[in-house]
């Protein structure tokens, strides 16, 4: 019990409170302390009975079955992965910046799905999160099934080309690469490649809550000559399963 508190302890803080609700609303769920009609995202709850908490619950909640605790706690292990490698690397020392694109994410989530109905969240959340880790470290090298192996650029499309084969749930890899795709083009591509103003900036009343770290500065998506070395070292594992991402594992850390 003390590991897995010394484990709990050390995770990120936004990590580990996306991990931690999601794990308790679900399980809540499960049990039948929570309703999960009250906890999926529907517009006329929503707009008609101002049930206002039905977005953030939307994201959080995943119904629990034997037919789909398998994908859940492959979603939660995926949840773990990516964020806390942005929180830790390319934000980790602008908590602020991180928390903001956790909200832009999770405000396109919603509005998606509010226009074609989909009523849980998590899918796409976790998914456009997997989506800008692997446009930050593109050129990291992932494995697939089968020992296939390619950079990270091309996971998310693997992962959808695998849903689209295997499963109905390739709606949910759509809706997260274009909500991850969304933030990466407006945050670094249009400002930095096209020119651009730049139309996604941290406000400062989170930037006065969640401060900028001191200590250096840490790049996004090319990374320092050191790292750019220590990289090319590095190994990962991926697996694409329904409705489920494939898990990149930055080379090296196993």
């Amino acid at each position: 019990m003390s590991d897995i508190q010394t484990w709990y302890k050390q995770v990120p803080m936004f990590t580990r409170l996306w991990l931690s609700a999601t794990v308790g609303i679900s399980l809540l769920s499960r049990f039948g302390i929570l309703p999960p009609q009250y906890l999926i995202l529907q517009s006329y709850p929503l707009f008609k009975q101002l049930q206002l908490w039905r977005p953030m619950t939307a994201v959080f909640f995943y119904p629990l079955n034997p037919a789909t605790g398998f994908h859940f706690m492959l979603n939660c292990f995926f949840l773990y992965n990516y964020s806390l490698r942005l929180e830790t690397e390319q934000f980790k020392q602008k908590p602020g910046d991180y928390f903001y694109m956790l909200f832009f994410n999770w405000f396109l989530c919603v509005l998606i799905g509010l226009l074609i109905d989909l009523p849980i969240l998590m899918d796409p959340m976790v998914l456009s999160v997997l989506y800008v880790w692997c446009k930050l470290n593109k050129d990291v090298i992932v494995n697939f099934w089968f020992g296939t192996r390619f950079k990270a650029m091309y996971l998310p499309w693997v992962l959808l080309g695998m849903n689209l084969i295997l499963s109905s749930g390739s709606i949910f890899s759509i809706v997260g690469i274009l909500v991850g795709h969304a933030y990466y083009f407006l945050k670094f591509i249009y400002p930095q490649e096209l020119g651009g103003p730049s139309l996604i900036e941290t406000p400062m009343f989170v930037k006065r809550y969640f401060p900028d770290v001191s200590g250096g500065v840490h790049g996004f998506g090319v990374p320092p000559v050191g790292q750019r070395v220590n990289q090319q070292q590095q190994q990962g594992n991926g697996f694409g399963l329904r409705h489920a991402w494939g898990r990149g594992h930055v080379l090296g850390r196993d």
